[in-house]
């Protein structure tokens, strides 16, 4: 491994990594020399081991503390790819069928037109219940109770099933809480259990309150004044009760700068980590769902896990091309499109994980025996990657032989 240290107009660099990543070395330092990176950090491991591990730049802005080796912040919508991995060793086990009805678990749930939902439309934003109606008071999204009995009151915006629309917050209630019926266990505790703990890896779905001292504050991304909105934004901002806009400002009070909501176990876009505990929590699912002696997943669940559940050229809630498998993102190569925002994640063939906003993302690819973190605290625009953390993922697939991604996922 070859010693990485560098200045950067944000601060000092720091790390390692094989000098076949040297291509993403150097993305990494170009992020904040030429696209105003403030503190991040990127890990890949290959075969369950690290190849590269870099950090640096600010972790606070106002008090110019420095992005250090431990340093972790929100993922957003990147825990949804934590809840799914916990999900998938209970299917795994066999302890929670695909193709069961949600109530054979959550009695409770089969209720407003929702008795036909099954696990599976839980896992791919099928299930019809990507927000809520009615509005919710701030602090909302920290009572597990009350939010899985809203859910349970919830008419579905389509029947279940005939189509797919990213459940922005309730993917973490939806599959939290089938998680919680069959485990036993809340949320973040068996995501602990199951896979956090046994790969050593620095992520939390409910932060520990003692380590509250080492998240970076999330810096928000501000738009330029006048210019051009995609259709996400123009929906939000034109009616208040579409789903876009139920979806992203009816949150219950989520706020990823305030420590209460670090401390609640808030599985659609709550979760904390930094790169190096994202590549570790993958690193299993790179390597035949089974390393270091642990076996996570059976063959035929880690292939599932990789396999396109649902996609479409309109998902109802972000109004944008996208794939999911069942609870990952896929490869989503939206260059082409007419719409505004082009928001694309673009991976290899077998990859999934899942992309949080701002651009952090978490990722397995098990042709490459390759998993992969990067985390920031400034987001960048856009529903799913920006040039940032994609020019990161080019260079890794690049540093592997990889030469198009013309396709719509490197080969």
């Amino acid at each position: 491994m070859q010693t990485f240290s560098k200045s950067s107009p944000s601060g000092e660099l720091h790390g390692s990594y094989d000098p076949r990543f040297a291509a993403v070395a150097k993305a990494f330092a170009n992020n904040f020399e030429q696209h105003n990176e403030v503190g991040a950090a990127v890990c890949i491991h290959i075969d369950g081991e690290p190849v590269l591990d870099l950090w640096g730049g600010t972790k606070n802005t106002k008090t110019t503390e420095a992005w250090d080796e431990d340093t972790i912040c929100v993922v957003y919508s990147t825990t949804k790819g934590m809840v799914a991995l916990a999900a998938h060793t209970l299917i795994s086990a066999g302890e929670l069928d695909l193709d069961a009805p949600v109530k054979r678990y959550w009695p409770e749930f089969a209720n407003k037109a929702k008795q036909d939902v099954t696990v599976k439309m839980m896992l791919d934003h099928s299930a019809g219940v990507p927000c809520f109606r009615e509005q919710l008071e701030d602090g909302a999204c920290c009572d597990w109770d009350f939010m899985i009995q809203k859910l349970e009151q919830e008419e579905p915006f389509w029947k279940p099933g005939t189509r797919n629309g990213y459940h922005m917050m309730n993917f973490g209630w939806t599959v939290g809480e089938l998680i919680r019926r069959v485990s036993g266990q809340s949320l973040g505790a068996y995501f602990n259990a199951a896979v956090a703990q046994p790969t050593h890896a620095d992520c939390w779905i409910g932060l520990p309150p003692e380590l509250e001292d080492r998240v970076a504050p999330m810096i928000p991304f501000r738009p330029e004044k006048g210019a051009p909105i995609g259709a996400f934004t123009a929906a939000l901002i034109n009616d208040p009760n579409s789903i876009q806009a139920l979806a992203l400002f009816n949150n219950g009070g989520f706020n990823p700068n305030n420590a209460k909501c670090h401390a609640a176990e808030i599985g659609g876009g709550g979760g904390i980590a930094n790169a190096r505990g994202l590549a570790r929590l993958y690193a299993p699912f790179a390597c035949g769902g089974e390393l270091h002696g642990h076996k996570f997943v059976d063959a035929d669940t880690l292939a599932a896990m990789g396999e396109v559940a649902v996609a479409t050229h309109e998902d109802a809630t972000l109004l944008i091309p996208t794939r999911f498998s069942l609870g990952f993102m896929k490869s989503m190569d939206n260059r082409r499109e007419q719409a505004v925002t082009k928001d694309s994640a673009i991976l290899g063939g077998s990859a999934f994980g899942h992309v949080g906003a701002g651009g952090s993302i978490g990722f397995a690819d098990p042709a490459l025996g390759m998993s992969f973190g990067y985390t920031m605290n400034r987001m960048g625009p856009g529903i799913l990657m920006n040039e940032r953390g994609q020019s990161l993922i080019d260079a890794a697939y690049q540093s592997l032989g990889y030469h198009s991604n013309q396709s719509g996922v490197w080969r």
